[in-house]
């Protein structure tokens, strides 16, 4: 009797210290009371930043620690992806990112200074979302087709076009624009969003290129107006503003994704805790609703699938850039 119940109470002690240190790995965090930091690549006021805000606030109910947004602007969000590799993996240093740095950097910069299928850990996806292309308000054009005759009759056929990055995906899509359209379009990068809006509204920028969440706002007060999208189908956020694909410019429907990393290392259990609570918190309709307003396309990603996203969107983008003739500089 005495035996049995001694080797019962050893399993038990052996249960209860398994899931007590399962549960170390998940909330590392919440018990040594440091707060999680979620860095973005760009500055405050643009659309990545704004998204990595309404998620902290409720990740850090369902994480039950502070989670810290830390912006880490430049070089299209290398600076912050160099930062999360150099980062200790033990759960408290995270990377909210869109499809540039993590796919589209990789292959038109030689050096990045990090490798994502190696140096960072897929936690979670949590939205797909299209790029615009948008005229300021002192442009005249109310469409896409104006704002074209307007390039050939006031700018010669010349013209400048802002995106968020260089080497970005609007970047690309300037020059595809031009070549379709046989514009003498320039791309004009940015540090972000942000700073190009600011031009836009202070109409020293013509038109921009960037996420339909980097404009939405402005669109809908006025400010700027969204004349193009690309995807397969037109956004509910903006249902007037017809696809490229309309507009006979195809070949653009694969949409971008925004999704959290965490560095290589990462004990399993600790992102597996971080990605449930992703899902549960893109689940509440207040969370939908202002994600889904900003003209995103919310849908959970389990880390695998959104490794799988990455490595199909980088497919399909390698073969876009050597068709442009693009060189990594």
């Amino acid at each position: 009797m005495n035996f049995s119940r001694r080797g019962l109470v050893s399993r038990l002690s052996r249960t209860i210290f398994a899931l007590a240190a399962f549960g170390a790995l998940g909330v590392a965090s919440a018990q040594t009371g440091k707060p999680v930091k979620l860095m973005v690549g760009f500055p405050p006021g643009g659309g990545t930043d704004a998204i990595a805000r309404i998620l902290a606030e409720r990740l850090k109910d369902e994480l039950g620690v502070p989670v810290i947004v830390e912006n880490k602007p430049g070089a299209g969000g290398q600076i912050a992806a160099q930062a999360l590799k150099a980062a200790p993996a033990d759960g408290t240093t995270y990377f909210l990112s869109h499809d540039h740095t993590i796919t589209i950097l990789p292959m038109v910069t030689k050096n990045p200074g990090f490798a994502p299928a190696t140096d960072f850990m897929p936690v979670a996806g949590f939205a797909t979302f299209v790029n615009a292309f948008a005229v300021s308000g002192g442009t005249p054009a109310k469409s896409f087709n104006e704002y074209v005759n307007w390039v050939r009759t006031q700018g010669n056929g010349k013209g400048s076009v802002g995106v968020p990055a260089p080497a970005s995906t609007p970047e690309f899509l300037v020059k595809v624009i031009g070549e379709k359209y046989k514009l003498d379009l320039v791309a004009a990068p940015y540090r972000g969003s942000a700073p190009m809006m600011a031009d836009m509204l202070g109409n020293q920028i013509a038109a921009g290129v960037a996420s339909v969440p980097d404009f939405i706002e402005n669109h809908k007060a006025g400010k700027v107006r969204v004349v193009g999208v690309l995807g397969d189908k037109r956004q509910a956020a903006m249902p007037d503003v017809p696809t490229f694909a309309e507009l006979g410019l195809a070949g653009f429907e694969d949409m971008p994704y925004y999704g959290i990393f965490a560095p290589a290392g990462t004990p399993k259990a600790t992102v597996d805790q971080f990605s449930a609570a992703v899902a549960k918190a893109i689940a509440m309709p207040e969370v939908r609703e202002k994600l889904t307003a900003m003209g995103l396309t919310v849908g959970y990603m389990t880390p695998q699938q959104l490794a799988a996203r990455e490595q199909a969107y980088a497919q399909v983008w390698a073969r876009i850039i050597k068709n442009s003739g693009f060189q990594p500089q």
